[in-house]
């Protein structure tokens, strides 16, 4: 490639992402109704130790990331953990500009060796179906429990979520997408007998790499992911006073995060669908608005731009493309 293409590439794209990541998180947060009031509730959370155990399990939640993603990757190559670390925080910036979160890739393979970021993607690809798998099928778990749970009066106010088509849809879903994840030899057979994939199914070749074991451990670390952000919505609920049985929370969070992972949103436009189905599901159990309001705005913060922020740092540090 021209050297000055690459020049124009490396010190102009990266600060211009972070430009424009940052432009758009700062209109997302002021253009946010009762804002200062949020603010203040969560301000007040800040003297309290729990508000800063939430805020220290997202540290341990993008590191259970990052030793999925060094996982993930290491057929194609070997990585440090703070390598990895760095690349996983990218693919959130990334990700905070495409819908539902699907372009973390971009990110992540900035800090992959150029010849390996093609077939990189179908890593990340991957590891997003094990954590969507973890999500839809506890999504349908959860509606089970709450449709036996003697709360059924209640469920009328959400017929969009616990009307039995969704919940088909969610369980077998989930049961595709599990089959997938462990049987993906079977898709990329399948595929490599389109005349029209040839060139693209080498890049697909590397999940066939990975044993059954290795795909149940990105499994297990896609749930344990999972019961973190469970965990710090319920500790950021009972700081801003929303007093919810930690049982019935648990599947109800369950029902919330199936619902974020089924309704089209862009990461900077997130908020806004985060606190109204948070309301939605969540106030039908406690009348405490703000406070429910305040933690989808508290977590939103903490386990979303925060990491993009931070990914930023690290996009604008890096070279996009390397020289040989």
């Amino acid at each position: 490639m021209n050297k000055s293409i690459k020049l124009i590439v490396n010190y102009l794209l990266g600060p211009l992402l972070f430009v424009i990541l940052s432009y758009l998180l700062f209109k997302q947060i002021i253009n946010q109704p009762d804002l200062e009031i949020r603010y203040q509730q969560i301000k007040l959370s800040w003297k309290e130790p729990v508000f800063w155990l939430v805020f220290l399990l997202m540290f341990l939640n993008w590191g259970i990331e990052s030793v999925k993603w060094k996982l993930l990757l290491s057929p194609l190559e070997k990585i440090s953990l703070f390598q990895s670390v760095k690349s996983v925080f990218a693919g959130c910036s990334i990700t905070m500009l495409t819908p539902n979160r699907t372009g973390e890739f971009g990110g992540r393979i900035l800090f992959v060796k150029p010849e390996n970021r093609l077939t990189s993607i179908s890593t990340t690809i991957l590891g997003s179906i094990s954590q969507l798998s973890i999500t839809i099928l506890l999504g349908a778990i959860a509606i089970i429990y709450l449709k036996n749970s003697g709360n059924d009066y209640l469920l009328k106010n959400l017929p969009w979520i616990f009307n039995d088509f969704i919940f088909y849809f969610s369980l077998i879903s989930s049961i595709i997408l599990i089959l997938l994840f462990f049987k993906i030899h079977f898709l990329v057979v399948f595929l490599s007998r389109i005349p029209l994939l040839k060139k693209v199914i080498r890049h697909l070749e590397i999940v066939d790499s990975f044993t059954g074991k290795v795909l149940l451990r990105i499994l297990f670390l896609s749930f344990a992911r999972y019961m973190i952000f469970i965990l710090q919505y319920i500790l950021l609920l009972r700081v801003l006073h929303v007093e919810i049985d930690f049982y019935l929370c648990f599947w109800l969070l369950s029902v919330f995060y199936l619902a974020m992972a089924i309704l089209p949103t862009i990461g900077f436009t997130e908020l806004p669908v985060r606190a109204t189905v948070s309301v939605m599901i969540i106030g039908l159990f406690s009348t405490n608005t703000l406070g429910i309001q305040a933690a989808a705005f508290g977590i939103w913060c903490i386990n979303l731009v925060i990491p993009a922020v931070i990914g930023s740092f690290f996009i604008l540090s890096t070279k996009i493309l390397k020289s040989k």
